[in-house]
Formats: C-alpha cells, sequence, structure tokens
C-alpha cells in the first residue's frame, strides 16, 4: 500500500507542477516613521511634508492591496528603509513568513524580500564609488522543493549619472554569477534604471553615453550577442554568461513599467539564465511574464505614483513604478513552437527561429535600395537593403531574420525565392486619410494622397495629428504650409508613430 501512495505522490507531482510566482516591485520609498538622519527630507517624520503616522498607514495598506493580488511567492522589494516596514508589511500580510534587507549604513533606502518560500541566508554584493552612494546588490538563496536558488535584487544608479556607474554594477554582478556553476538557477531582477533596449537609449541621450556605447544590461550582462537580442533558442546554443531578458515576450507598446516625461520604460527588469531553459531543477514558464497594471494603478497612460506637491504629501497614490512579474516550475521548460506564415505574424515574434517563406508579398514603396513590402490584406514591412526588388512587383521572398530600430519593425536579411508579375491594382495596398494613423498596429503601412498642414514638425489633418519627419532636412517646408503627401511611410521612433518623407517626389506644395 505505501508503494503506491509513493508512486501516486510522484505522478501527481509530476503531472501537476507547483507554479512558483516571483516580482518586482519598486514601491517609491517606504520610509518608517523612526528618524534616522539618512531620510529625504520629505520623508522626515511629523514635519510640514505630513510624512506622519496617517500618511504611513495609507501608504502600507496600498501596497497591502497591490502585494495580495499580485499573489506572488516571492516579492523583491526596491525603496525600502527598514527592516520595521516589513515587518509591518508581514503584520498585514501574514502569508510571508520570511523576510530580509540589505542597505548601506548611510543610505537612506535599500533592498528587501517578501516571501512564503524558505530564504536561507543573504549576501550584500557591494558596489561602491569614491563620490556617490548608491545601494548594494542583494543575493538571497531560496529553498524551494529541495532546490536552491538565487535571486540576485537590485537597484542600480539612476540615468542622473552617466552609463559606467550601471556598468560598474553589472560587472560587479557578472563577476559574482560566473563563482556559479552553469546550471545553477538564479533570476536577476529589479530596477536597474535600464530599458532592456539600452544601446538604442544610448544612442538617442548621449550625455549618457561615457562608455563608448557599452551598457551594462545589454553588453555586460549579455542580453544582447553580436546586436541582436538573446533569445530563448540562441540561449542555449552559446557559451557566454549570456541572459535573456523578459520584456521581450511583451508587445512593443506593452513594454514598460515606468512612464518618463511622457515615454514608456523598461527601467524594471527581469533577466534569465541558460539554466532556467535546460530542463533540468527550476524551469520558466514560457510565456508568463506580465506587467501588474489593473486600473487602480494605471489609467489613461498615467501610473497612480504616491503623490507628494510642493514637498507635501497629499496622503494617495502607491508608485511611481508598476509590478513585474513571472512564473516558474519545477520541471522542464517547454518551449513553444513559433507558428510564422505571413508578414502579419511578424510583429508578434522579437526573433524568428528558422527561416520561413512569404508568399505574394508586393513591393508597394521602394527609395533607392530600401522597400516596404505588403501581402494583400495583411501587414507591410520595412527592407533595408532591398536593391534587387522591383516596385510593384510580387514576389515569394525567404525571410532568415528581423530586428527592430527604435520600435519600428524590419526585414535584416532576406532571399528572393521567385519574381512574380507586376502588379496593376496597387491602390489596393495603400492607406488613406481615414484610418488612425497613428495605431501602432498601421506601422510600416504606406499612405497615399493625404492632404496635411505641417507645423512644427507635425502634420494635421481631419482634426488629427502625427509626426512628420523629412530624411532630408532641406525639403522641410515651413510652418503653416498645406502639403499632398503623395506616399509616406508610417514609421515608429522612440514609441511614437511618425510620417517618413524620403524624397521629393513623395510630395507636393499645395500653398
Amino acid at each position: 500500500m505505501r508503494k503506491y501512495i509513493f508512486l501516486f505522490t510522484i505522478f501527481f507531482t509530476s503531472c501537476f507542477a507547483i507554479e512558483l510566482k516571483v516580482a518586482s516591485y519598486n514601491v517609491q520609498n517606504l520610509f518608517d516613521l523612526n528618524y534616522d538622519k539618512t531620510e529625504y527630507k520629505e520623508y522626515i517624520p511629523n514635519t510640514k511634508a505630513n510624512w506622519n503616522k496617517n500618511t504611513y498607514n495609507t501608504k502600507l495598506k496600498n501596497l497591502v492591496k497591490v502585494i495580495k493580488e499580485l499573489d506572488a511567492n516571492i516579492i523583491a522589494l526596491q525603496e525600502v528603509e527598514s527592516i520595521k516596514v516589513l515587518k509591518d508589511l508581514r503584520r498585514k500580510l501574514p502569508r510571508y513568513r520570511y523576510i530580509s534587507l540589505l542597505k548601506y549604513k548611510n543610505s537612506a533606502v535599500g533592498l528587501g524580500f517578501l516571501s512564503d518560500i524558505k530564504i536561507l541566508h543573504n549576501k550584500k554584493i557591494s558596489v561602491k564609488f569614491k563620490d556617490k552612494l548608491f545601494r548594494p546588490i542583494m543575493e538571497t538563496t531560496f529553498y524551494y522543493e529541495n532546490v536552491k536558488f538565487k535571486i540576485f535584487n537590485n537597484h542600480w544608479p539612476s540615468k542622473k549619472v552617466a552609463e559606467s556607474y550601471r556598468i560598474k554594477y553589472a560587472y560587479t554582478l557578472l563577476n559574482r554569477i560566473k563563482q556559479l556553476p552553469k546550471d545553477y538557477d538564479y533570476i536577476i531582477l529589479g530596477d536597474l534604471n535600464s530599458n532592456y533596449d539600452e544601446k538604442q537609449t544610448l544612442y538617442l541621450e548621449k550625455n549618457l553615453d561615457d562608455s563608448l556605447k557599452l551598457t551594462g544590461i545589454n553588453d555586460i550582462l549579455n542580453t544582447i550577442d553580436e546586436n541582436r537580442f538573446i533569445t530563448k533558442t540562441s540561449i542555449l546554443n552559446l557559451s557566454k554568461n549570456l541572459h535573456y531578458n523578459l520584456w521581450l515576450e511583451l508587445p512593443q507598446n506593452e513594454r514598460f513599467s515606468y512612464i518618463f516625461r511622457g515615454k514608456n520604460t523598461t527601467l524594471d527588469n527581469i533577466l534569465l539564465p541558460y539554466s532556467m531553459f535546460d530542463g533540468k531543477k527550476i524551469s520558466y514558464i514560457n510565456n508568463s511574464f506580465k506587467v501588474f497594471k489593473p486600473k487602480y494603478l494605471y489609467k489613461n497612460r498615467k501610473i497612480n505614483s504616491w503623490q507628494i506637491k510642493r514637498g507635501v504629501h497629499q496622503n494617495k497614490g502607491f508608485s511611481d513604478h508598476l509590478p513585474i512579474l513571472a512564473s516558474f516550475e519545477l520541471k522542464p521548460y517547454e518551449k513553444k513552437q513559433q507558428n510564422i506564415t505571413s508578414i502579419k505574424d511578424l510583429y508578434k515574434v522579437t526573433h524568428i527561429d528558422k527561416p520561413f517563406i512569404v508568399k505574394d508579398a508586393v513591393v508597394i514603396y521602394k527609395n533607392n535600395k530600401s522597400a516596404i513590402i505588403k501581402q494583400k490584406n495583411n501587414h507591410a514591412i520595412f527592407i533595408y537593403d532591398a536593391k534587387n526588388l522591383k516596385e510593384f512587383y510580387s514576389y515569394d521572398l525567404k525571410i532568415f531574420d528581423i530586428k527592430s530600430f527604435h520600435g519600428l519593425k524590419e526585414v535584416k536579411s532576406f532571399a528572393i525565392i521567385k519574381e512574380k508579375n507586376k502588379i496593376n491594382n496597387i491602390e489596393d495596398y495603400y492607406l488613406n486619410s481615414n484610418y488612425d494613423l497613428t495605431k501602432l498596429k498601421y506601422q510600416n503601412e504606406v499612405v497615399k494622397n493625404l492632404e496635411v498642414i505641417y507645423k512644427n514638425r507635425y502634420a494635421y489633418y481631419n482634426n488629427k495629428k502625427i509626426r512628420l519627419y523629412f530624411k532630408n532636412k532641406k525639403l522641410i517646408p515651413k510652418n503653416n504650409t498645406k502639403l499632398l503627401l503623395k506616399k509616406a511611410h508610417i514609421g515608429y521612433f522612440r514609441q511614437e508613430a511618425q510620417l517618413v518623407i524620403y524624397k521629393n517626389s513623395d510630395f507636393k506644395l499645395l500653398y
């Protein structure tokens, strides 16, 4: 009888693997009510700033609501002042038996964990500078279903300082990771103050670049290799200490946990190593990554942050960051096979695992060696090097690789399988003024015969506006000029749609 019970237990456990949910949440300065002389000015308790028992309890109550609904086994927290605030959270959240905190003695805030999974021990990984004091990296070892694994909780320096500061954090973390066995399970998470595509951020914000375009998250922690993002496939085939960034699982317009000056950013990250995909011990659950954003946290493109006006707490709000979370289990990683059959499918993925054939792709626009191709009643996509394609002709193409350039999807490499016929009814492939051209789903389409008023880099039409970009700056018209855009490419740059004019023949001055 005992033998059968034992066998049933093994069968039950293998068929119904326990899900382990891990979250990361920057809680925006959770201070206690003790005066330690390290607080930010507006968090000195019981002053005109209004940080007191009432506001503290409101902040706790609001965070408890979020944490309850996250329903995660482990929550990594950033910007917590003391072990006292974690104990106060635990009183309201008794599920989390295990808590831990690390910070430098003279720093205002540190890092912490709430967990219902056993914490074995914590280690402080120091990253210090002569001129500034930030936070350590928190290395915490957990014990789950007879398996040990680590989470590295991070809060890297903000972009008030240049990239070299974040590079030092990345190097310090990487050197620690190199000491672990290759198949050791660990997770890197937290507020890295780095976008998943930070190299493109440096390209645009050159004031941050004091490192010859090297970045901590992309180049040191190796979330890219040879200018390509590490994927769940390539991470198994390459030998470096590579990491897969879970932001790549979400559509482009859903990649954000923080909004800075109206722009979506991905400062909070979860990075996974080879071991989470090798089929041993703990494995990542495919496509489980998400941003937690119920309407009370995010509405009308605004995050409901903790409100401080003119240095005074308003006793409402949550945090200026949204929580992110992912799930894991004790069973081999299950890879989901790609199903790419058309151009439209390319917008659902960040890479392609193997080449595929695009049939009846029509060249609807050509400018020198670049082109835009489209399948009828389907999507369009940009090809940078398409010198052998002829405008208005249909082709069967083999697509080998794709990429995103500042959010715009492109075909990186392809081959012509067959040149077919010239299309006579080409007008069916273009958009017109009846479409909302600012929607992400229309990127790479071509709009034809659109009358607009140009003013301060924007085109105004039908009570709408969209940015208008001229590749040749000599073509830029004066403000309040009426234009007929004969053909304009709908591009996407820094999270904003724009119409792109490549050459003089693409438009006409009306007055």
